[in-house]
Parts: C-alpha cells; sequence; structure tokens
C-alpha cells in the first residue's frame, strides 16, 4: 500500500501561457490526421487530459529547471514544461524522441510557441547519457515503473529527481521494480485522474525537500 500526498498546489496559467498552450492545442489537431499523437478518443478533451495532467509535472518540482523528457511523443508532458520554462533564465527540456515524425511536430510546436526546448531524436538510453546535469526526468505513458527506474536509475542517483505520471496500477508495478538502495520514492495525488499519481524518484533528500507547496 503507498501512502499517496495531496496534489500539488496549481501555479497560476497567465494570458501569455495560455496563448501558448492554444497554439499547441490547435497544431496538435492539425497533425494528429497524420500520425497519432494521442488516443483519438481523447481529442474532444485536450485539455483536461493532457494539457492540465502535464501542467501538474511542472507544479510537482517548480525549482527544477532543466528538464529531460524521455519518450516525449506528442510533447506531453515536455512540452508543457518547456513552455512554462520560456521566461525562466536557464530553463530547458531536452525532449528525447525516436520517430522522426514526431520529432518534426515537437519542433514545429516549439518554434511556433517559442517553448524553451531541444528536440532530440534517438533512443533514450543513447541519448540521455549525453545530456548536462538534469534537475529532473520526466515521463508520461511510457512504460511500467520498472523500466523507468532502470532507464533513468544511474542520473536519479546522481541527483535527478524523475517525475513520473502513473496510473492505478503503480502499487503492482512497484513490486517489480528492481530496488536500488539511494532513491526513494514519493506520491502525489494526480488532479486530473482519480486513480492517477505522480511519483517522485531520487535521493531522499531531494525528493522530501525540494517538492512545491
Amino acid at each position: 500500500m503507498i501512502q499517496v500526498e495531496p496534489s500539488p498546489v496549481p501555479l497560476p496559467v497567465d494570458p501569455d501561457l495560455e496563448e501558448r498552450l492554444k497554439i499547441y492545442e490547435g497544431l496538435l489537431l492539425k497533425w494528429q490526421p497524420k500520425m497519432n499523437l494521442v488516443a483519438p478518443s481523447t481529442l474532444k478533451a485536450i485539455r483536461q487530459r493532457h494539457i492540465e495532467d502535464s501542467l501538474q509535472v511542472f507544479d510537482a518540482l517548480p525549482s527544477a529547471k532543466v528538464w529531460a523528457d524521455i519518450g516525449s511523443g506528442g510533447g506531453f508532458p515536455g512540452l508543457v514544461t518547456a513552455m512554462r520554462l520560456r521566461t525562466v533564465s536557464g530553463g530547458v527540456v531536452h525532449l528525447i524522441e525516436s520517430d522522426h515524425r514526431k520529432c518534426a511536430f515537437l519542433r514545429e510546436v516549439s518554434r511556433e510557441t517559442m517553448a524553451s526546448a531541444e528536440i532530440h531524436r534517438g533512443r533514450i538510453e543513447d541519448v540521455l547519457p549525453t545530456l548536462p546535469k538534469l534537475d529532473a526526468i520526466s515521463a508520461r505513458a511510457l512504460s511500467s515503473m520498472a523500466q523507468l527506474i532502470d532507464m533513468t536509475h544511474e542520473r536519479l542517483e546522481n541527483g535527478s529527481i524523475g517525475v513520473f505520471l502513473k496510473g492505478q496500477d503503480v502499487a503492482s508495478e512497484l513490486t517489480k521494480t528492481p530496488i536500488y538502495s539511494k532513491i526513494l520514492f514519493r506520491f502525489l495525488q494526480s488532479r486530473t485522474d482519480p486513480q492517477g499519481v505522480i511519483v517522485l524518484a531520487g535521493l531522499a533528500d531531494l525528493i522530501e525537500g525540494g517538492v512545491g507547496p
């Protein structure tokens, strides 16, 4: 049984960010027929299912400036975080995606919204070790907790914090996750999914003291 804490306090969405999120939504609808960026059943609820879901990732760790978003796909949550960081000195999100068409989409959204993002086409295990020091690593709907920790444990053991959006099966997934002596977990309630959680993974002093109110 995991102990889930209250949802992170949402940061305000100012008019500038709102405008950029609307541009993102419009581009998503334009590109969706060409490729499967999001599940078709969610297209009528993009704001709630994808944008609001992604906003809470940065809300969980607002002190983080340098992020990697692994398996970025259609850009959730990485591009949303990059839009948050647009006016933050030194803020950047490295989005890692292997599909060249999705990378083209990510580049267009980044350009049109002036998001603070760098797009890396390649496999996570090849790109992640080449990136500079990271404050945080995010992922959404990518893989099991075991696989996420396997891909990121070296970074987490060296000071990065994992911020992973997970669903109702997270407790079961954790039982299959290898134990790394330095890595601990913290669980925040999702604002958009009653059965979902935001998993924070990292060194004890960082996940206990580095999370937003």
